[in-house]
């Protein structure tokens, strides 16, 4: 989810993301309920490996000096804590499972140290701030002569990346004339200056060296840039949702990536090689497979088909979260297997996925029925049960919609691959004369919904829980009356793997209704957002604006903000109540996530002190993730935005702003017109961290503006 902070020291970080280990959303949730005023569920989500804080200090080492020292610090550039929504093959995402994997063998607590970029990985190394560099690292003739390197973690090609509608180059002889971007402490930059000895009228440009490889080839899709090179792995991942890029051509045959280590450590080099040639060959998988359950155990992977919604998989402040993601990493720990999750386009192609062997099992809120079964899938216990609600407006007099004879000549929109459809095609049969119309098949029920509260559709019909989701945060539907008596929710897997259902039925039996079930389920469906009571709060007449505004001044002055806008978003996040814990586990007057505390040193944010203070210190380190050369107030904007959804998905809005002809540097009626899209499937598959509630950010940033103009007006501060 994010740019680089800035850093003048290596900095002992927690990472922002799991993924696969890897904005959504929202304070008020992305999508799910809110923004921490009441008390939820203690239970937080799957933690990465990596520790929060380690020992800064100078060592060199072998293996035996790390494990008495108990960490193994891994060397990054700023892009690995970046937050982002799992996607199968994303270099960062396999290379955090086999560095967690890693540490678990070698019994040692994994700290990540982040440096400025690239050219400082080896530097940091050698002088000891660091014990391996993990960073999808190429190795080159020039670096195996300063340290030495592991066997490949993977190989990869460099590729040339232009352009989705540049036809012009198809072979190294196309590039006279052009301009090749790249970072000078790549190793694209030597394989840029050989094309350039070749053929010499091509030029190569040094690439600003705060920039990620994303940025650039945001540059690149845009135009600010000729164009680039990058690895043929993080190509082909940043493929699978952009399509405003492709790669023109190989530069170079194959290269190994690989882990680096001080040349003076043999022992831990030994390891690094057996372990990998161990993991390697018990986890490779082709991307197509049907084995049953022992298949899968033997490679260690679960591939999961799923949605990106909010009751299913989604990211929330680098969190990855969603009552089915849950579950079903749930049920592979019990089989010590790791997850990953598969996101086809369309609800439609989650059949036929499963089918090919594409994933293992569909996860992804499905109603058991006759008709998907019939298309070659089995089907597990229950494991939930919904009824199917007619959904209208909220200005729709009670009275009019009771009983299903009251849907006589209104419209019904929902999906034709959908329950719903046969539900209603049921009491068409019945003489009921409703009309019932087809909706695009990337709909999400989310979306369907929010048509019928603008009036453009008339009625749809959703699922009793997902509509919960969608009356935590919004006030111009209402569920009528329901046109089906509960319905059984199931997992999907081939007929052909009776194993894996087997052991899917044994895990679903024990844990249904169970202690981590509940949890579960109270935390995404049962938040009483529309009932929660808002404690208002008004300036004194001696000016005071909170119960902490001495502190809030102490800190915000520290951290070059106003300290008004400060209270301003403190009363957002938590009406002045220190003791406020969100339904994800955000705790305090500034609703801190516990470990993005820890990444940024606080151990106890609940204190009113160490809740400010830590507070305005991560507002701070959002702020620094935007471009300085902003508008100083659109920066606020953006950084508020960020604190609320994740800066990964601004980032996605400021994209998506300039493709729509909207200015990217401006939240007020460009980019916050931009996140509200990235709710709607058609964009956000498009979108490197997926699926948002954008209107969360939205309402976020404009009440905490409209409280803040109010505040400005008291005399007095």
């Amino acid at each position: 989810m994010w740019c680089a902070p800035k850093l003048h020291a290596p900095i002992f970080r927690f990472p922002f993301v799991t993924c696969l280990h890897l904005c959504v959303a929202l304070m008020v949730g992305l999508l799910l309920p809110g923004c921490g005023a009441e008390e939820e569920s203690k239970e937080s989500p799957k933690p990465s490996a990596f520790v929060a804080t380690a020992p800064t200090y100078l060592e060199t080492g072998d293996l035996s000096t790390l494990k008495s020292r108990g960490y193994l610090r891994v060397l990054s550039p700023p892009h690995a804590s970046v937050e982002h929504l799992p996607r199968q093959g994303f270099p960062h995402d396999l290379e955090e499972e086999l560095l967690e994997s890693l540490a678990s063998s070698l019994d040692l607590k994994l700290a990540r140290v982040i440096v400025n970029g690239l050219n400082e990985l080896i530097p940091f190394l050698l002088e000891g701030k660091g014990d391996l560099i993990a960073a999808n690292f190429t190795v080159t003739p020039e670096r195996k002569t300063q340290i030495g390197f592991s066997v490949p973690v993977t190989i990869v090609r460099e590729q040339l990346v232009t352009r989705q509608s540049d036809e012009t180059l198809s072979k190294p002889g196309d590039l006279k004339g052009r301009t090749i971007v790249v970072l000078r402490s790549s190793s694209f930059w030597d394989t840029a200056l050989g094309l350039q000895k070749k053929y010499p009228s091509i030029q190569v440009q040094e690439a600003p060296a705060h920039l990620d490889l994303e940025q650039i080839l945001d540059g690149v899709a845009r135009g600010d840039f000729d164009v680039t090179v990058a690895d043929s792995n993080l190509v082909g991942a940043v493929l699978t949702y952009r399509s405003d890029l492709k790669p023109a051509f190989d530069l170079t045959e194959d290269r190994p990536v690989a882990w680096g280590v001080r040349p003076d450590s043999p022992a831990l080099l030994a390891a690094l090689n057996t372990f990998l040639t161990e993991a390697k060959l018990a986890h490779s998988r082709p991307s197509v497979s049907s084995e049953d359950l022992a298949g899968i155990k033997k490679h260690g992977v679960l591939r999961v088909l799923t949605r990106n919604n909010p009751a299913t998989y989604f990211l929330w402040r680098g969190e990855l979260l969603g009552f089915e993601y849950e579950l079903a990493q749930h049920f592979a720990k019990t089989h010590k297997l790791r997850v990953e999750m598969v996101v086809p386009p369309t609800r439609e192609d989650l059949i036929p996925w499963l089918l090919e062997g594409k994933g293992d099992v569909i996860a992804a809120s499905m109603t058991i029925s006759s008709e998907r079964e019939a298309q070659g899938v089995a089907f597990s216990r229950p494991y939930f049960k919904a009824s199917e609600i007619v959904v209208t407006r909220a200005d729709e007099p009670d009275d009019r919609l009771k009983r299903p004879e009251d849907l006589a000549g209104r419209t019904f929109v929902v999906r034709r691959s959908s329950s719903y459809w046969q539900t209603l095609e049921a009491l068409k049969g019945q003489g009921i004369a409703l009309t019932l119309e087809a909706a695009p098949e990337d709909f999400e029920t989310e979306e369907i919904i929010a048509k019928v509260a603008t009036g453009e559709y008339d009625l749809t019909v959703a699922d009793s829980h997902l509509l919960d989701i969608e009356l935590t945060w919004r006030e111009d539907i209402r569920a009528a009356f329901p046109v089906s008596d509960p319905k059984p929710h199931g997992w999907a897997v081939r007929v052909s793997n009776p194993e894996l259902r087997d052991a899917i039925n044994q895990y679903m039996k024990k844990e249904y209704r169970g202690l981590f079930y509940n949890i579960t389920v109270k935390k995404y469906f049962k938040n009483p957002h529309t009932i929660r009571t808002h404690v208002k709060f008004r300036a004194s007449r001696t000016g005071e604006l909170s119960p902490y505004d001495a502190l809030v001044r102490q800190y915000a002055d520290q951290f070059g903000f106003d300290w008004r806008l400060v209270v301003a978003q403190m009363y957002q996040e938590s009406r002045f109540n220190p003791d406020a814990r969100s339904w994800a586990g955000a705790v305090g007057l500034m609703q801190v996530l516990p470990r993005t505390a820890k990444s940024i040193g606080f151990h106890d944010v609940r204190t009113p002190e160490d809740g400010i203070h830590a507070g305005v210190k991560y507002l701070d380190w959002v702020r620094d993730r935007f471009d300085p050369e902003l508008p100083v107030e659109d920066r606020m904007w953006f950084t508020l935005a960020a604190y609320n959804a994740g800066h990964g998905h601004v980032r996605d809005a400021r994209r998506l702003a300039r493709k729509l002809g909207l200015n990217p540097n401006r939240w007020f009626g460009n980019v916050e017109k931009a996140i509200l899209l990235l709710s709607k499937r058609k964009y956000a598959r498009q979108a490197r961290h997926g699926y948002c509630r954008g209107a969360e950010p939205v309402k976020y940033v404009r009440e905490i503006k409209r409280r803040y103009e109010a505040y400005l007006q008291v005399k007095d501060l």
